[in-house]
């Protein structure tokens, strides 16, 4: 073989390995930045209470930053209508930077659960300057109640279940002032926008925690930690942890929508499916 077609030869095996470089490169692209943003996953999780009541469809939904309620947004809510909840659960960050509170109204309108949907806030909420009494009147006016540090009980199915809202960014004296409230004979959830908080002084008949806030960290690879997680998030990205001396479950969504960057990476969106029974 000639030099010149050794030469050819190189730069042939070198050019096919660059084109198949970039197109890896535009393959994952296209999957952080359009596919896995919207590739919505529904988690399924079973509980058991004490009670003998019927099965319970608890609807965790977390992490919207809904910048515009697009078809992305509606594919959410039809999922959810599919689940058939008994009951929704939000655990924070609504907005995003635009502050768009009627695209977020017109996401919860769809929204429909026989015993209710309940909410908490997250730190978005506090940084968009739409928190608090302003807040639960927007979210009053499309059915959805917002909890801030204030408990909430209900009768579904044959089981007392209670619901607490810890308000954002779940400080250790709200928790103690909530945990007064504590019933033994119900089952008890407690929503905190953010996983790590007092721990320690987490009542013993608390039955399941509701988080979010991490969004599982977006951006995924195999083996390594996560790049980046927010304050807050503590020891805790995604999937279920057990806290405290009393070993109480705590469930951390991966939400629903991205923050900061609108990329995900083996880290797709979720909605969460509790189902209650005796």
């Amino acid at each position: 073989m000639s030099f010149s077609s050794r030469q050819r030869k190189g730069v042939s095996r070198r050019r096919f390995l660059s084109l198949g470089l970039v197109g890896a490169s535009g393959a994952l692209l296209a999957d952080s930045l359009w596919y896995e943003p919207q590739a919505l996953k529904i988690e399924r999780h079973k509980l058991q209470s004490a009670s003998q009541g019927g099965k319970v469809r608890i609807v965790q939904i977390s992490d919207l930053h809904l910048s515009d309620f697009n078809s992305y947004f509606e594919e959410v809510t039809r999922q959810v209508a599919e689940l058939k909840p008994d009951l929704i659960l939000l655990t924070g960050d609504y907005l995003e930077e635009e502050r768009n509170i009627w695209g977020v109204r017109s996401f919860l309108e769809k929204l429909k659960a026989p015993h209710g949907i309940f909410a908490i806030q997250g730190n978005w909420e506090y940084w968009s300057r739409l928190e608090g009494e302003n807040l639960r009147r927007h979210f009053a006016s499309v059915g959805v109640k917002l909890l801030i540090n204030e408990r909430a009980d209900l009768e579904i199915n044959g089981h007392a279940l209670s619901i607490f809202g810890l308000d954002y960014p779940s400080s250790a004296d709200h928790l103690a002032q909530l945990q007064k409230e504590v019933d033994p004979q119900r089952f008890n959830l407690l929503l905190s926008h953010v996983p790590a908080f007092a721990h320690e002084q987490l009542n013993k008949d608390i039955n399941l925690i509701l988080s979010g806030h991490t969004h599982g960290g977006q951006v995924r690879l195999p083996y390594l930690p996560p790049f980046y997680l927010p304050r807050y998030a503590g020891r805790f990205v995604a999937g279920f942890y057990q806290v405290s001396q009393h070993r109480i479950p705590l469930y951390v969504s991966r939400g629903v929508g991205t923050s900061v960057l609108p990329v995900r990476f083996l880290c797709r969106p979720e909605i969460g499916l509790f189902e209650l029974t005796g």
